[in-house]
């Protein structure tokens, strides 16, 4: 196994990963008969046929309490620490990521957690960080969330701690504004005493620098009509990284619809979009944003696109578009792209039959021989 882990072993120029695979319905708020029920047996078979066709990682959305509506969108999830292991215990060279809303994790045990899955996994696990997330999934949990800036400040202290656990040998003190931790020590340390990988996905500005300050890896969004832009605000975001002595790579998230023709994937996208939504699902989403038919006048088209647009970057074709489509993201500096299925067991074997062949001949995936 390649040593560096901060480029998931692999010197696969695009990463490629599974993103939501752990919820009920995925990212597509759908209630096709095939919608992804992520019970455990398809979850573990998933995670070995990714592995084989060469995915490089997989991320799972870090969720408590569903959307409601006829499927109760993302309703059954699994907790994401534990997932992950199991996972990793079941492949050998995939990179299998915990999301962790830090306020609900003690430290102490968030690091002792992470270091078990780490160790099963040999140095494939890794972490992408969550600071807060919708009112009643915290409510269920007692702990009331911080405001805003306090909620990057309260994550800085966190993930500072769990980094000294994971490194210091002898028994230390952590004193913060937040976190008051006595004569801590923690045994074994991650896989080979290096730090696993580590993600975050805050757009805000505190969110941004926090990234920049304490991550390996950052989220943004992409739009393929402006190449440019996104060119652009990698290679600042990058400077800005090694202004402080530090390296980041950039990564963004979508949802792919890979069909043998252009025309059957596009229909499916349109029908999984439109007549087939959880519209009672996408209620709750924008209730729980406070947007009501009663305060908001556009509430109509809300409803109408918040099926598109929760799933990110559209993705759509036959194999040949696709792997041009990826490419298009790849030439904004963009080093690798999460993405959900509408079934990610069913349609796994036909990308890696169709599309990673066409990706390593494009010099997006290292060569297989």
């Amino acid at each position: 196994m390649t040593p560096d882990r901060y480029k998931m072993h692999n010197a696969n120029p695009f990463k490629l990963g599974l993103f939501g695979a752990n919820c009920s319905s995925g990212r597509a708020i759908n209630t096709l008969p095939e919608r992804w029920l992520a019970d455990w047996d398809s979850c573990e078979a998933m995670a070995k046929i990714a592995d084989e066709i060469g995915m490089d990682f997989i991320l799972p959305i870090g969720r408590w309490k569903g959307y409601g509506g006829p499927t109760n969108f993302q309703g059954s999830t699994f907790e994401t620490i534990t997932w992950a292991t199991g996972l990793l215990a079941q492949t050998k060279r995939i990179t299998i990521f915990g999301t962790v809303h830090a306020p609900l994790f003690n430290p102490m045990v968030a690091a002792k957690m992470m270091v078990t899955a780490d160790q099963v996994g040999r140095g494939r696990f890794a972490l992408n960080i969550v600071v807060g997330w919708n009112e009643p999934e915290f409510q269920m949990s007692g702990i009331r969330q911080r405001e805003h800036g306090d909620k990057y400040d309260y994550c800085e202290e966190w993930i500072t701690a769990i980094k000294r656990m994971w490194s210091e040998d002898e028994p230390f003190d952590f004193k913060g504004k937040f976190l008051d931790m006595n004569n801590v020590v923690s045994e074994p340390k991650p896989y080979g005493r290096k730090a696993p990988l580590i993600m975050n996905a805050g757009q805000s500005p505190e969110g941004k620098g926090f990234a920049l300050r304490n991550c390996d890896g950052f989220f943004t969004g992409f739009r393929e009509h402006d190449v440019s832009k996104s060119k652009e605000f990698v290679a600042n975001y990058k400077a800005e990284a090694r202004a402080i002595g530090r390296e980041i790579d950039v990564f963004t998230q979508g949802h792919v619809v890979c069909r043998p023709t252009r025309k059957e994937a596009e229909e499916y996208y349109h029908y999984f979009t439109t007549e087939a939504v959880d519209f009672g699902a996408i209620e709750e989403s924008l209730r729980l944003k406070g947007i009501t038919r009663a305060n908001t006048p556009d509430y109509d088209e809300r409803r109408r696109m918040l099926p598109l647009m929760s799933i990110g970057y559209p993705i759509v074709g036959s194999p040949d578009d696709v792997a041009e489509k990826l490419a298009r993201i790849h030439s904004a500096g963009i080093t690798g792209i999460g993405f959900s299925l509408v079934n990610y067991l069913k349609e796994l074997p036909f990308l890696g039959q169709e599309l990673m062949p066409r990706l390593e001949k494009m010099g997006l995936r290292a060569s297989a021989t």
